[in-house]
C-alpha cells in the first residue's frame, strides 16, 4: 500500500463538499421552480436530490474531520442561468452530477492503494452519481430543446 496524501485528499474532499452543498441550493432552488403538468413528480425528485446532497457533503465533512483536517465553510460557485423549463433544469442538474462525478473520480485516484475505506467510499459514490446521471438522462430523453 501506498502512503495517503493527506492535504491532497482533503482538498477533494473539500472540494466535494462545497459541490454537494451547492447542489443542495441548486436542487431546492429547481424544485421551486418546476411548472407543469409533471411538476409534482419532479419537484420530489429534486427534493430527494437536495436532501441526498446533504448527506453527501455530510459524509464528506466527517471524513475531513476523521483525516484532522477543517470542512470548509464554503459552496462551489453557483450561476443563475433564469432557465427553468423542466427540460434545462433537468439539463443543468446532469451537468452538476458530472462535475460532482469528476470529483469522486479524482478522489479515487488519489485514494487507490492507499486506504481500502476511502477507495470504497469514492467507488460507492461513483456508483451514485452515475446512477443519477442514467436517470437524468432517461428523464430527458422525451424533451428536444425546442420543447424548452
Amino acid at each position: 500500500m501506498k502512503d495517503l496524501d493527506l492535504k491532497t485528499t482533503i482538498s477533494l474532499l473539500n472540494a466535494i463538499m462545497e459541490a454537494e452543498l451547492a447542489g443542495v441550493v441548486r436542487y431546492t432552488h429547481y424544485s421551486l421552480m418546476v411548472t407543469g403538468p409533471n411538476r409534482i413528480p419532479i419537484v420530489q425528485f429534486l427534493k430527494a436530490q437536495a436532501s441526498e446532497s446533504l448527506l453527501h457533503a455530510q459524509q464528506a465533512g466527517e471524513i475531513i474531520t476523521g483525516l484532522d483536517g477543517h470542512p470548509s465553510l464554503r459552496i462551489a460557485p453557483l450561476e443563475e442561468t433564469f432557465k427553468h423549463s423542466v427540460y434545462d433544469i433537468l439539463l443543468e442538474s446532469l451537468n452538476h452530477e458530472k462535475d460532482a462525478l469528476d470529483l469522486y473520480k479524482q478522489l479515487l485516484e488519489v485514494v487507490t492503494d492507499a486506504s481500502v475505506y476511502l477507495e470504497e467510499f469514492a467507488r460507492g459514490m461513483i456508483g451514485q452519481e452515475e446512477l443519477h446521471g442514467m436517470e437524468l438522462r432517461k428523464m430527458l430523453r422525451d424533451f428536444s430543446p425546442h420543447d424548452a
